[in-house]
């Protein structure tokens, strides 16, 4: 079916919603009914032809006292699904006066997958609603006219009727960014970048197909289509097993019922979050293909993971580390890599697509950094591919496609490519909301030979996977510090011991004979050595009663000491041929040095120069990872000619005097 018709089935659809809906519902909410009547009816108008050998069917086992009739239900109905009330959606029409009552028993009638579905829904929470407004009937009318065929629509086809549904209703509640669907060109992009690398290595012989963010089940089947059609050609027979699981409960029904229909096993898509409650946990899959929200908290998903003793997450997919619990979208990347195959010749490849965060977000030893560590450093990842902007309908964010393997060809091994896709476009003649561009044939077939060719080219970049890692190396300098007593500072700290009594207790009650040490000992001059300050402190002390210990020394200091770049450095342990100083906090910073440096060179070269007084604290090194996709692609635009610009607003003034004189003119 072209998209002029699939596009009319929308209108028609959304133009049911306006037509009935507008004084029932809010716009927001006329997904709640049109979602589930959009499934109801084409599963209804698939049935229809086979309903009369069903009902037949059904009494005759009924008769036969059959309790199990699944078996035989499905195989009258030539679907994994049927339904044995006496009605269809058109027969509900011929009782307009009992038109909720029998609707409740046509639904009632379905198999149980059906039932879920709707159940999913919420739909029977509409009815009463419907019913009140008396819009129920015009409903069902409107939906069984001969205008929408919903049973000539493909499973593509009628993926993107949901999609787009989906898409204007989110507008409506204006659904934050990362909850978007994939465009059909992203996921035709994304098949061919997994799929066709590896064709020659197809065998006949049975995949698994895998996603854990599956929403309306769109990527699932492209794969699906895409892999048998390229087996075919290859003289291949193949089983396929897709599996999925979605959290959204709309999105779930929908993508079951698509299921059901192309005949897949439904049982095979599972509710609930992949992160907290993974229903694949022992399964190993051939080919993962994901587009996993991004920008979105997985704090109910964290909260659920983590133990309440140990207060740390324990599920083992997760062990390499955690990101921040505003956006959890590595962890679905994580998860697709903890089921990879390792026993078979293939391996296993995955396609994920991600925003620009899960490329740099997080430094050296956070939760992002340490997963892009440990993906990079067993050697994953192959490429990554920047697309356009504006591919999806309600973000117009850049977005990258990872792909990944745990077979690397031997050209591969040790290397990440790097695609810079995002001038491989066209645009659209109308935008579907923030979507404007979209790939062609042509565009696809760029990026995938940029792939398999795997050369440096202006849109290609081919680096050592250690070109991505660095150390974060902490650099100290040494505290100095010049101590001076004066009578207001005498009284700031007379102030503070009476108003935190606890916290200087032995203060308090030797305060006067405190102050009388510290007069005779130090003077009213400036002391820029605190080394020689402390020994003499401790002489000092040594002549009295009162015993400080090193922290009451400090606290008591604190009060007339201040950092001073002339002073001298304070020493923290003295050896035989070495002083180790005391760092100062304020002064400390830190630098990123490449892997495939030397930290100490580094230093040498980048720091010394600088402040030839700084060391390396070596037990505060960690390695991090992050991938800075831009500067490998930027290009310097070179500043134009002072004499052209001049020129050129010479120009301007010229064409634009006899404008100004007309205006002044028109205001006299």
């Amino acid at each position: 079916m072209n998209n002029i018709n699939i596009n009319q089935i929308i209108s028609y659809i959304w133009g049911i919603a306006d037509d009935y809906l507008r004084d029932v519902l809010v716009r927001g909410k006329y997904r709640d009914v049109i979602l589930p009547m959009t499934v109801i009816r084409r599963i209804d108008a698939l049935l229809e032809p086979t309903k009369a050998e069903v009902e037949k069917v059904h009494h005759f086992l009924n008769e036969k006292g059959m309790v199990n009739q699944d078996a035989a239900l499905q195989k009258a109905s030539g679907y994994v699904f049927y339904n044995t009330s006496k009605f269809t959606l058109r027969r509900l029409l011929d009782e307009p006066s009992q038109i909720r009552e029998n609707f409740e028993t046509y639904i009632a009638g379905f198999s149980p997958n059906v039932r879920e579905i709707v159940q999913k829904f919420k739909f029977h929470n509409q009815l009463e609603t419907l019913e009140e407004a008396n819009v129920l009937f015009k409903l069902v009318e409107r939906y069984t006219e001969p205008d929408l065929k919903l049973e000539k629509l493909t499973s593509l086809d009628m993926g993107y009727v949901f999609e787009e549904l989906i898409r204007k209703f989110n507008e409506e509640n204006n659904e934050e960014a990362g909850e978007h669907f994939t465009p059909r060109d992203v996921v035709a992009l994304m098949t061919h970048l997994m799929f066709e690398p590896i064709a020659d290595k197809i065998e006949s012989s049975d995949y698994l197909i895998y996603d854990g963010a599956c929403g309306t089940g769109g990527m699932l089947t492209e794969s699906q289509n895409f892999l048998k059609e390229l087996a075919a050609n290859k003289g291949k027979k193949i089983n396929l097993g897709l599996y999925g699981q979605e959290v959204q409960p709309e999105t779930y029904a929908i993508c079951k019922s698509d299921m059901m229909i192309k005949g897949n096993t439904p049982e095979n898509i599972k509710y609930g979050s992949t992160l907290s409650s993974d229903h694949f946990a022992d399964m190993k899959f051939d080919f993962m293909i994901m587009n996993p929200p991004y920008g979105k908290s997985w704090k109910v998903d964290k909260d659920a993971l983590t133990d309440p003793v140990t207060r740390n997450i324990e599920d083992n997919r997760f062990q390499m580390g955690t990101p921040s619990s505003r956006d959890g979208q590595l962890l679905f990347m994580v998860n697709m890599l903890s089921k990879m195959k390792e026993s078979t010749s293939l391996g296993s490849r995955i396609a994920t697509i991600h925003n620009g965060s899960a490329l740099f977000t997080g430094g050296a030893g956070s939760g992002e950094s340490n997963i892009r560590k440990w993906i990079i450093e067993n050697d994953y990842l192959e490429a990554i591919i920047a697309l356009p902007e504006n591919m999806f309908y309600n973000t117009g964010i850049v977005t990258y496609i990872w792909i990944l393997s745990n077979r690397k060809t031997s050209m591969r091994q040790g290397k990440v490519q790097l695609i810079d896709a995002s001038k491989w476009y066209e645009k659209m003649r109308k935008n579907l909301g923030q979507k404007s561009n979209e790939l062609k044939e042509e565009h696809i077939q760029n990026i995938l030979d940029s792939y398999v060719k795997f050369e440096e080219t202006e849109e290609s970049r081919i680096f050592d996977k250690e070109e991505f890692g660095y150390y974060k190396i902490t650099v100290e300098r040494p505290l100095r510090l010049s101590m001076q007593i004066n009578d207001e500072q005498i009284k700031n700290m007379k102030k503070a011991f009476m108003e935190n009594q606890k916290k200087y207790k032995k203060f308090v009650s030797n305060i006067d004979q405190l102050v009388s040490l510290l007069r005779e000992t130090f003077g009213l001059e400036k002391h820029m050595n605190y080394n020689s300050v402390i020994k003499d402190l401790d002489s000092a002390l040594e002549e009295t009663n009162i015993k400080l210990n090193k922290t009451e020394k400090k606290l008591l200091l604190d009060f007339f000491t201040k950092r001073d770049s002339a002073a001298e450095k304070i020493i923290k342990k003295k050896a035989k041929s070495t002083v180790e100083y005391e760092p100062d906090v304020d002064l400390r910073d830190t630098e990123k040095v490449p892997l495939n440096d030397d930290i100490n060179e580094f230093f040498d070269r980048e720091v010394l120069p600088y402040v030839d007084d700084a060391w390396i604290d070596y037990d505060k090194t960690i390695i991090g990872y992050d991938i800075l996709f831009t500067k490998y692609f930027y290009k310097y635009d070179e500043l134009r000619e002072i004499k052209d610009i001049s020129s050129e607003l010479i120009e301007l003034d010229k064409k634009s005097e006899g404008l100004l004189h007309q205006l002044l003119e028109e205001v006299k």
